[in-house]
């Protein structure tokens, strides 16, 4: 009897040990994010994956139905999603559309027009301007979106005009539009006419007027496509789709925003065709990177810290056909790319010291475009 008391006594302390132990055991850091496709094939709209804290991707569901929401941006409260619709409806426009974020998943709110053909950038600032580039029609819509997450009415259309020099030039191409840090300035950035378009908003009327100069033009052909702003506030990285490349524009002792040097995305001898997406900086201001469809491939730079200027120091290939958006995870451990042809979605991690990225993870995802964290 004794015996059998000695091993009841030793089975309940093991079994307390353990329990005690259970809550030392490190529970794994899983972020989900939203992630935007093309719906001509088999996707039906925006849906929800995670990444783990070993850089591993699962696929948690669709989130919504939409119409080729090929760009997302979330408002300053992290409380609701704005999506492109990027399509050309009877009436020669495309539309907005804000959902509220329930965890993984989205409620619809509300649409509205987005001044243009085929919108393909949504942004907005915290004052709640929602600004849009519409690539087909050349223009940048203004809305407003209110603390309960509803768009308003397109209140104005800032109309580009002109073109550049090659095919892809012969027209307005507006292909993004960025607030400054003071949130009432823009920068608008075309691909047709080959410039940067400055303007700002007049909160009164609620129009846009141009600034002067209005416009920056950038190297003959490049194909202006998105920007990244440095940490330091002095210093816009433009990446050109059409040449491969990427523009430092600063602005001027007179506040006048200048280019002041070009870099190429790809390796010396790559003659192929290729065309750069998206581009993105880290937070310390350190490295750059930036998209190549075509070669497949992201492009790592140091930033020098006197003068902006980049440092090619290696290519990191995607594992996949036409990188479009591409995203650092929140605690910039990761980088995540989206290859719109090959159906994936893979995950990088990043060395901060070095920047350099090693591959970890890959998932299928139809068309998947543009990817934002929750």
């Amino acid at each position: 009897m004794k015996f059998q008391y000695i091993i009841i006594l030793s089975l309940i302390l093991a079994n307390c040990q353990t329990k005690k132990e259970k809550p030392n055991e490190k529970e794994e850091v899983v972020t989900s994010f939203f992630v935007g496709t093309y719906t001509d094939t088999i996707s039906k709209g925006i849906y929800t994956y995670s990444l783990s804290e070993n850089g591993k991707l699962e696929k948690i569901g669709l989130a919504a139905v939409s119409e080729n929401p090929s760009f997302l941006t979330k408002s300053i409260d992290n409380n609701y999603l704005l999506a492109v619709n990027e399509t050309n409806s009877l009436d020669g426009s495309g539309t907005i559309e804000s959902f509220l974020i329930n965890g993984d998943s989205l409620s619809f709110i509300s649409r509205s027009s987005s001044g243009g053909a085929h919108p393909c950038f949504v942004t907005v600032n915290n004052n709640g301007d929602v600004l849009t580039a519409n690539y087909t029609g050349g223009t940048v819509g203004l809305l407003k979106l209110n603390t309960e997450g509803e768009l308003s009415d397109l209140l104005d259309i800032q109309k580009h005009t002109g073109k550049g020099t090659k095919k892809q030039q012969n027209a307005p191409h507006a292909h993004a539009a960025w607030f400054e840090a003071n949130n009432n300035s823009i920068i608008s950035v075309d691909l047709g006419t080959n410039e940067l378009w400055f303007s700002k908003i007049d909160t009164l009327q609620q129009k846009f007027q141009f600034s002067e100069p209005n416009t920056l033009k950038l190297d003959t052909g490049a194909g202006p496509r998105h920007l990244s702003f440095h940490p330091n506030g002095k210093w816009i990285y433009v990446i050109n789709e059409l040449n491969n490349s990427i523009s430092l524009v600063k602005k001027s002792d007179k506040q006048i925003f200048e280019k002041t040097a070009s870099f190429s995305t790809l390796p010396d001898g790559f003659d192929k065709d290729s065309f750069c997406a998206d581009i993105h900086i880290s937070s310390d201001g350190h490295f750059l990177y930036a998209s190549n469809r075509g070669h497949n491939s992201l492009a790592i730079f140091k930033i020098n810290k006197e003068d902006g200027h980049l440092k090619l120091i290696g290519h990191e290939s995607v594992k996949g056909d036409w990188p479009r958006n591409f995203s650092l995870s929140p605690n910039e451990d990761y980088i995540l790319v989206a290859n719109q042809r090959s159906n994936n979605i893979i995950s990088l991690k990043r060395d901060k010291n070095t920047g350099l990225l090693t591959f970890i993870d890959e998932i299928e995802a139809p068309s998947p475009v543009c990817i934002l964290f929750r």
